[in-house]
């Protein structure tokens, strides 16, 4: 249970800094996610997905070892 706030506490610390310190270029980013596609949105979380299973996968491992 401690991993998982630890995870939870790392993603709001990243999202936190990302609009503190860029809160005009989140509004960009938002803007360009709205223009994409559906299809082009769910294969950017599908990906995002896969990347963050195999860096906790990873982590995991050296963590283990």
């Amino acid at each position: 249970m401690s991993l998982l706030a630890l995870a939870l506490g790392l993603v709001l610390i990243v999202e936190g800094l990302a609009l503190a310190l860029a809160p005009s270029r989140m509004e960009d980013v938002l803007r360009l996610i709205v223009g994409l596609s559906r299809d082009q949105r769910r294969m950017i979380g599908l990906a995002a997905l896969a990347l963050g299973t195999a860096l906790a996968w990873l982590g995991q491992g050296v963590l283990a070892g």
